[in-house]
């Protein structure tokens, strides 16, 4: 089991995971530090997951799905075109995925909010990065990987109810003028994480 303490911060400082590239991640607004306890779990869907040590998924019958966050290094080349596209390209692979459950779209008291969220820190040569990224990414993240990570919350509370995270796929993206984004390799990737995500849930949520 991992004890982790996290800072208790409002809702609007966290939404930087959905706004376009390029972007910091950084945590503002914070009030409080709280401990919270997480239990690894083995899976054979991603290469690592955390479980928070009081989730109770049982209560919660609905979810609400945000929007893909993206993160590239400040430096990145990646056209703000090309990053709506790929987030469009990931939100319809997601919800094809979550088909068969009640998908919402405010919060309440038995309604999950989950979210995936693609850090790519494979051309990072940006000084600061990892340090600008949130405790949580900073664990699992390295300089020169490309990391999936998926989240579940309280929609009510926002208290974290899971993790995981998985780096199998390396979707080709836009590096420079020279260079175009591979829209199959997004669109495999899209798919692989989207059931990847979907099995996860549906081992975790009751369903």
């Amino acid at each position: 089991m991992l004890t982790r303490q996290y800072q208790t911060c409002k809702r609007s400082s966290l939404r930087a995971w959905s706004t376009l590239a390029p972007i910091s991640i950084v945590l503002l607004g914070c009030t409080t530090v709280e401990t919270q306890s997480f239990n690894v779990v083995q899976s054979d869907n991603v290469e690592s997951a955390y479980i928070a040590a009081n989730a109770d998924f049982s209560k919660y019958s609905q979810l609400l799905a945000d929007d893909m966050g993206i993160f590239f290094p400040k430096d990145a080349y990646t056209p703000p075109e090309d990053i709506q596209r790929i987030r469009q390209i990931f939100r319809s692979a997601f919800l094809n995925e979550l088909k068969g459950y009640d998908i919402v779209t405010t919060p309440g008291p038995s309604t999950m909010r989950v979210q995936a969220s693609l850090i790519d820190l494979r051309n990072n040569v940006t000084p600061g990065t990892l340090s600008s990224l949130s405790r949580e990414v900073r664990d699992i993240a390295s300089n020169g990987e490309l990391l999936f990570l998926m989240e579940m919350r309280d929609s009510d509370t926002d208290a974290v109810l899971a993790r995981a995270a998985d780096s199998a796929r390396t979707p080709t993206f836009a590096t420079s003028s020279d260079t175009g984004t591979d829209w199959s390799s997004v669109e495999a990737a899209a798919q692989h994480w989207a059931a990847l995500f979907r099995n996860f849930l549906d081992q975790n949520l009751s369903h």
